[in-house]
């Protein structure tokens, strides 16, 4: 291992090379000097040209920083990720077709690090099926330039399954806290673990250079073994950043390393407000011992509910980079969490999701259609992608979508627990159809998901033959305030009920009774007689 810099690092990529990225959105253990420095060689030299830049999660502040450093005409040829709303400047080159790009679900690409290590030919999924990814649709394309080639349609025991295939690697960028003089990486200061391993050996198997940022080097042999994420063995070069922050947002939190515990009190609560009431009447759907993903915008706010509720230890909430219990972060640290039980890495994640670990995903919806599909993705030059929805959306027992029912400009209160309509949202969400199908209600039907579609105003459920509409918002004209401002006419359910009155009032909801009153659900029928015959034996 070799101690380098920033710039000597950039100067080992190479034209036409593939440049895997670690980290996770906002700056989560994200090697930004590393990207950096290879944005600013371009800019003095003209080199390289035309590398691929590759990342598990989209990594940027939605400004400068991440991938936006690699926006530049000639230097990027192509970008692989699964966001790209964090980098702008891939976005704007992708929508002008100046860039292949492709947005794949965020733990087939995590997952895939770990087949690509082991020189497996790609990851084999149902994740991805009738989506976009899917191939017999745009196959996870966001450019007309990009080819139709990187996914496929298998058949193994009479299932379709989609086989996402292997990439050459050449230069890998990842980030720990320290390293020994071995080259043994350390995170203890990272706010997600990611998939560092699996990218280093994926790197080392195809022959290229592993190099890594940290913010401070120790003597060799003075790490304690367990800690090393990445040993040294796969290490090239380390170069030190002394001055790296946590995220972008942060330059450390204690609390985001799981160092300590935070009181309850520091967990700011969301102001009252049309985000608030969505997000507590999905809370209403929470039972004892619930496992749940809590996704990207609106649904991150549960975290804060469940604080101020007083159910974190009531249920289990994770976010899809690792965080297992505890309140997983919102605003610009999303990724991150506080009082977690554990960290894993985000592969391992990703496998529990898709083995159906979640009993419920809180999940967001930017479009909806009459048939119940979602698309969080795009909309027209605006690419986002997709994370981890898709391996979220399609693998939980039960989804909750969230989202206000129009967008650009509304203005909606409630005075005396009526609702009031100040001004309309300029676009409707819910539309005759979608550009991009991230969600298929037709592929969870034939699954036997549940899935509800909540708003400030309204409730969906996934009905047999489309959206079905379940209830409304007291104050609310059901012509002219929900189907008024819909491009379709939902089924209507023949017991329409009125949202509870609670979701509307500033003050708590006092649910915690309620919700243990409701019982924990087993999953295992024999550890739930277990536990029957325990409570008979009483």
């Amino acid at each position: 291992m070799q101690i380098i810099t920033a710039e000597e690092a950039a100067s080992l990529v190479r034209d036409g090379d593939t440049v895997l990225i670690s980290g996770s959105g906002g700056g989560h253990a994200v090697p930004d000097a590393l990207v950096a420095a290879v944005g600013e060689r371009f800019k003095r030299e003209g080199a390289p040209r035309g590398i691929t830049s590759m990342s598990i999660v989209g990594v940027g502040d939605r400004a400068a920083l991440g991938a936006s450093h690699l926006a530049q005409e000639g230097l990027l040829r192509r970008a692989i990720t699964s966001a790209l709303v964090d980098s702008p400047g891939l976005v704007t080159l992708a929508a002008e077709d100046k860039i292949e790009a492709y947005t794949l679900p965020q733990g087939v690409m995590s997952q895939l690090m770990r087949e690509m290590a082991a020189g497996r030919p790609g990851l084999i999924t149902r994740t991805g099926l009738h989506t976009f990814v899917d191939p017999r649709q745009q196959g996870a394309r966001q450019s007309p330039r990009t080819p139709a080639d990187f996914v496929e349609v298998i058949e193994l025991d009479g299932e379709e399954y989609l086989r996402f295939k292997p990439l050459p690697l050449n230069v890998t960028f990842i980030r720990g806290t320290t390293a020994d003089e071995d080259g043994n990486v350390t995170m203890e200061e990272e706010a997600v673990l990611g998939e560092m391993l699996a990218m280093a050996q994926a790197t080392r198997r195809a022959g290229g250079v592993v190099i890594v940022q940290v913010k401070r080097v120790a003597r060799r042999e003075t790490l304690p073994p367990k800690q090393v994420k990445v040993p040294g063995i796969l290490v090239d070069f380390v170069v030190v950043v002394p001055d790296q922050p946590q995220t972008y947002a942060t330059s450390y939190d204690p609390s985001y390393a799981g160092e300590l515990r935070v009181p309850l009190s520091e967990i700011k609560p969301l102001p009252f407000g049309p985000r608030k009431v969505i997000v507590r009447r999905a809370a209403l759907e929470l039972y004892p011992g619930a496992v749940c993903n809590l996704g990207a915008g609106v649904s991150t706010g549960l975290s804060t509910i469940a604080a101020e509720e007083g159910l974190l230890d009531a249920v289990v909430l994770t976010n899809e980079q690792g965080i297992i219990g505890g309140a997983p972060l919102t605003g610009r640290d999303s990724g991150g969490g506080q009082n977690f039980a554990a960290m894993i890495e985000q592969p391992s994640q990703f496998d529990f999701y898709d083995g159906g670990g979640l009993d419920l995903a809180f999940l967001s919806f930017a479009e909806v259609d009459p048939q119940g599909n979602v698309n969080i993705s795009r909309f027209g030059d605006k690419i986002i992608g997709v994370g981890g929805f898709i391996n979220i959306s399609q693998n939980a027992k039960c989804v909750i979508f969230s989202g206000t029912l129009t967008a650009g400009g509304l203005d909606v209160g409630w005075e005396g627990g009526q609702t009031v309509i100040r001004s309309e949202g300029r676009h409707r969400k819910f539309v005759e159809s979608i550009e991009q199908v991230c969600y298929s209600a037709a592929f969870a039907r034939e699954r036997g998901q549940t899935a509800l579609y909540l708003t400030e105003r309204a409730v969906f459920r996934l009905g047999d033959e489309g959206l079905e509409l379940i209830e409304i918002a007291p104050g609310v004209d059901l012509e002219r305030d929900v189907i008024g401002q819909m491009a379709f006419r939902p089924r209507v359910a023949a017991d329409l009920k009125t949202m509870d009155a609670r979701l509307f009032d500033p003050q708590p909801l006092r649910i915690r009774d309620e919700i243990a009153a409701r019982g924990r659900r087993y999953r295992s029928e024999r550890v739930a007689q277990w536990y029957a015959g325990r409570g008979a034996r009483a």
